[in-house]
């Protein structure tokens, strides 16, 4: 072993070494440090549209960029789950009080179905609904006092949520200010050929802007649509479902639908037909068509990825990192394609002899 590949061997090991302790120390932080890079490329473009236009110091103009995050981005999330919280605390006490008559629910909308049905649940087995109300009963005050408890588990980490909070805003001047050359440098480091590192960096943003951007946006549209139709039709706690139709708008072949079409079902089997007619006809025809008007203008067809690699890698993003796994999941998902698409074409094609 000669002594120029001794000493590289022990530059990797030391970078090695070195970029696992750093991590290490960013551990506690990774949330911050993440998403401020989230809305860095989210809002890039933003900065240099103001640095061309007016031609501002760097810093006047990432600190314009950065009040705009605040109002359009962070403001809204941050109300939304403050009245997130109080209105799960107000449900669970609805429904551990008995204000909130779940049971009697379920007891009326079966009394309510024809005669056939109600035969037919009983042939299945399905016709004694005592375990299955309380089951529901049990998941909707396990949801609802989830919501309730987060109140006191966020008055604890207040100090933690703080620090967090101002160590993304802070980080997000820099990445808004530095960008282009703080990415510069990373793609120089990068021991790839130029062609992939451009590649790679375009999917990264690609999927990056289409999931924050495209996909947060349709959900937060059919989330909010179906939250007004909601409190017009007098369901309780109409920001509560709104929020959860919202996040299951984020998962493919899921979907509002399994929020507002039980509601309307349960509509038309108790008796209420215009209420049940006007949410099946609003939940058809507005909170479903979002998806199909706004996602292909907001994500494009180049960044999409299928459906069930999209479900698996988001489901997969909840589980380990939690909230942020819903772009965590599907950016290692495109990244992992990439990178083996960029794998398959780097190696010489052998032609097989035919037989």
């Amino acid at each position: 072993m000669n002594q120029n590949t001794l000493q590289n061997k022990s530059l990797l090991l030391l970078l090695s070494l070195v970029t696992i302790a750093f991590g290490w120390i960013l551990l506690p932080f990774y949330g911050a440090v993440f998403w401020a890079v989230i809305l860095g490329i989210l809002f890039n473009p933003l900065q240099r549209r103001l640095q061309l236009r007016f031609a501002w110091p760097r810093n006047l103009t990432a600190l314009c960029t950065l009040s705009v995050c605040l109002l359009i981005a962070i403001l809204p999330m941050a109300v939304i789950s403050t009245l997130l919280v109080q209105e799960g605390t107000r449900l669970y006490q609805s429904i551990e009080s008995g204000r909130l008559d779940i049971a009697g629910y379920l007891d009326q909308f079966k009394h309510s179905l024809p005669p056939y049905f109600q035969q037919l649940l009983d042939r299945f087995g399905l016709g004694e609904l005592e375990g299955l109300r309380e089951k529901i009963v049990k998941g909707a005050l396990q949801g609802s006092q989830f919501f309730a408890t987060q109140a006191f588990s966020v008055g604890q980490g207040t100090f933690e949520f703080v620090v967090s909070f101002f160590v993304m805003l802070y980080l997000l001047f820099f990445f808004l200010r530095d960008g282009p050359e703080l990415v510069r440098k990373v793609r120089n480091a990068v021991p790839l050929a130029e062609h992939q590192k451009r590649r790679l960096q375009l999917k990264f943003n690609r999927v990056v802007r289409a999931t924050v951007k495209g996909n947060v946006l349709v959900a937060a549209s059919q989330g909010l649509l179906g939250g007004l139709i909601f409190w017009f039709l007098e369901i309780p706690s109409p920001l509560l479902w709104a929020v959860l139709m919202a996040l299951l708008s984020l998962l493919p072949a899921v979907g509002a639908g399994v929020v507002w079409a039980p509601v309307a079902l349960y509509f038309l089997f108790s008796g209420a037909l215009w209420q049940g007619v006007v949410l099946g006809l609003y939940g058809v025809f507005v909170i479903g068509l979002v998806d199909n008007v706004l996602r292909p203008i907001l994500v494009g067809k180049d960044t999409k990825m299928p459906d069930y690699l999209i479900l698996i890698s988001t489901l997969g993003g909840l589980a380990i990192f939690g909230l942020n796994g819903f772009v965590i999941g599907p950016l290692i998902a495109a990244l992992f394609i990439s990178s083996w698409a960029l794998f398959v074409e780097s190696r010489p094609r052998t032609q097989l002899p035919l037989p």
